[in-house]
């Protein structure tokens, strides 16, 4: 059996001796339906799994992957929409009370974006999709295009969140939700060389650290209420 293989087989057997032997009501309850409380829309990059890096169990997070953690706008048309209706389940039927926009450093996606690499790589999937990221890349362009390459890529990481949060609320039932207080929009980027996770603050306009002491303390803060803007 190929090594590959064999390992995720080895892994499940872990997984089932872990909440089907030693402790099986948990799955005696989730077999009845899921309640997971936040959505998380995360990058498909396999060095970033948000029940992972949250320790979460299983029917706690309900997750969303994709190339670069991309929300697209509000756009109901008779064309295939895989996130957009995972969003509007995960809103509309499971009434998440959050949903959590999760970026990364060294993004496959957005480094692609930014250097172009998409325009030269094969395929028919890629381009398309990134260039839902391209006022994002607009916007580092115009303010950072003298910086460093690695500089630019960390805050396209950084304004593509914030893309994706400005277009969660072009959804109409997000946005009423939102607005009644019923549903909170939070931006997260984890940073894989440091282990380091931060949060958008809304009104200072910056991303801060969730695993220092001081943050973990403090009060979470409040979602992002209207679209936010980028913090560099």
């Amino acid at each position: 059996m190929d090594p590959t293989i064999r390992r995720l087989i080895h892994g499940f057997r872990h997984f089932r001796k872990a909440y089907f032997s030693d402790s099986t009501e948990l799955y005696s309850r989730l077999k009845h339906g899921q309640m997971p409380g936040s959505l998380m829309i995360a990058c498909c990059d396999s060095r970033v799994d948000p029940a992972h890096l949250t320790r979460s169990t299983p029917g706690e997070l309900f997750v969303i992957r994709n190339v670069a953690n991309l929300v697209p706008p509000y756009h109901p048309d008779s064309t295939f929409h895989g996130v957009s209706s995972a969003i509007e389940y995960a809103v509309r039927t499971l009434e998440v009370k959050h949903i959590i926009v999760l970026g990364h450093s060294h993004c496959g996606g957005i480094h692609a974006l930014m250097t172009e690499e998409e325009h030269r790589a094969p395929g028919e999937f890629l381009k398309p999709w990134l260039s839902l990221a391209e006022p994002a890349r607009q916007r580092v362009k115009e303010q950072l295009g003298d910086q460093p390459p690695e500089l630019q890529c960390r805050a396209c990481e950084e304004s593509a969140i914030l893309l994706s949060m400005e277009n969660l609320m072009t959804f109409p039932w997000i946005r009423e939700r939102v607005e009644a207080g019923e549903l909170k929009i939070h931006g997260w980027y984890f940073n894989l060389e440091h282990g380091e996770l931060f949060d958008y603050d809304s009104e200072a306009e910056e991303f801060r650290p969730l695993s220092d002491p001081v943050a973990d303390d403090a009060a979470p803060p409040p979602g992002g209420l209207e679209p936010p803007t980028p913090s560099w």
